[in-house]
């Protein structure tokens, strides 16, 4: 019986990225199967050649997942070339890509794996698993503030999903996340006259920070369901 699947999973199963990401270099013409160029109806194995970008794919690895206390001032692209890149903060002997990723400016949570299945369960709006952040701002909250940024507000010409937000203090505030656009909490508080000042991700889905003891630029391995119990449905809203 075979074992052949589908070439997106099996780029994603070998810890390259992400299937989204597999589709997309698969349409860019850079990968490769048994030296032709492959298409998406491809079905593989660790008998065939599978070459992205150059390099020979050696084989479905081992699905590991981290947890990193990310500090302020690393940078989450993995660019070699920078002193201040994730890349040189991680396992070093496992290729590993951050899951919903934390601006330079901001720490908190930030979960690694190399289970580009499992990434894309997290992070795709279908599942809408939720990020719980805490949060400064430059000024003081009025009595409306709470109310707006939770209706949902315009960023990069989207109204952002209805959220949960509770002020926790004078100058700070809780927010429930179920989607992840581009520095979206920032922005959100710029559209209602806010300047983020401290951004902390205190939870993903189902893994909360403060219940690892895990030291500010520290990481430790983790197992799946310490992330994401299981859930027979995408949770609902």
């Amino acid at each position: 019986m075979s074992t052949k699947i589908r070439l997106a999973k099996y780029i994603a199963h070998a810890g390259i990225c992400s299937r989204k990401q597999a589709s997309r270099l698969i349409d860019e013409g850079v990968v490769t199967v048994n030296n032709r160029l492959a298409n998406h109806i491809d079905h593989v194995d660790e008998q065939d050649t599978v070459i992205v970008n150059g390099q020979e794919i050696e084989g479905v690895a081992d699905l590991v997942y981290f947890a990193y206390h990310k500090p302020v001032g690393i940078d989450c692209k993995l660019n070699i070339d920078d002193p201040a890149s994730l890349i040189h903060y991680l396992p070093i002997l496992t290729r590993v890509y951050p899951i919903g990723r934390l601006d330079k400016d901001s720490r908190g949570l930030l979960i690694l794996t190399n289970d580009g299945g499992f990434c894309n369960q997290l992070i795709h709006p279908d599942f809408h698993q939720p990020k719980h952040y805490l949060v400064t701002v430059n000024k003081s909250l009025d009595d409306a503030f709470c109310k707006k940024m939770a209706a949902g507000v315009p960023v990069d010409k989207h109204i952002t999903l209805p959220c949960e937000v509770n002020k926790i203090a004078s100058n700070q505030f809780s927010i429930v996340l179920k989607q992840g656009l581009n520095r979206q909490i920032r922005k959100m508080a710029h559209y209602c006259g806010y300047k983020v000042i401290d951004l902390f991700r205190a939870q993903f889905s189902d893994l909360v920070l403060e219940s690892l003891n895990l030291p500010e630029g520290q990481y430790i391995r983790i197992n799946k369901a310490d992330i994401l119990k299981a859930h027979s449905e995408p949770p609902a809203y």
